[in-house]
């Protein structure tokens, strides 16, 4: 497995035809949520967004985004906090999970997928700026999702989580922080 600090940084956005931005879902926002729906065959990796959005607001270690292109919402993604969250295990640096990550069937192909997952890196580094890493699964199948996951700056690990609903998944990783620089032993010799 390679080491965490051979995963890029999030690119720059890519080109949508409407600025990109990432809210916490509140009541104002929630049915435009509940509304988003991906093609036939991406639901078996998605599954249903008016139940993740449930869940996720449900869940106090959980955080549930909306993906907004101007005023409209063309995404959703949950953040989570809670530590074995991905693939059931804990990281070596704090860590935040990426989890039932779309893009409305409509607004696919637009660069919205990509600038959203900008937005969200620079949403928790503003927020968040203790997580070091963001983490998801993509299930081995899902090779537009992988493929768009790189785009976006994350790395595949090489591992694989087998706990999915849907089968295998690739467990992929991004750097949100630099990684922290190991102090030396002379360092305290040489404190006063």
């Amino acid at each position: 497995m390679s080491s965490p600090t051979a995963f890029p940084t999030a690119p720059p956005p890519a080109t949508a035809d409407a600025p990109v931005r990432v809210a916490a879902v509140d009541a104002a926002l929630a049915p435009a949520v509940r509304a988003l729906r991906v093609a036939a065959e991406q639901s078996p990796f998605v599954g249903d967004t008016g139940a993740n959005l449930d869940q996720a607001l449900a869940d106090p270690a959980s955080e549930a985004m909306a993906i907004l292109a101007g005023e409209r919402v063309v995404g959703f993604y949950r953040l989570d906090f809670a530590a074995a969250a991905i693939a059931g295990r804990v990281f070596a640096e704090p860590s935040v999970g990426l989890r039932s990550y779309l893009i409305d069937r409509d607004a696919q192909g637009r660069g919205y997928g990509r600038a959203a997952i900008a937005a969200c890196c620079d949403d928790l580094r503003r927020r968040h700026p203790q997580r070091r890493l963001l983490a998801l699964t993509v299930n081995l199948r899902n090779a537009a999702a992988i493929a768009a996951y790189r785009k976006a700056g994350f790395a595949d690990t090489g591992e694989l989580y087998l706990g999915g609903d849907a089968g295998p998944q690739h467990l992929m990783l991004l750097r949100l922080q630099p990684e922290a620089a190991p102090s030396s032993p002379d360092s305290a010799s040489d404190a006063p």
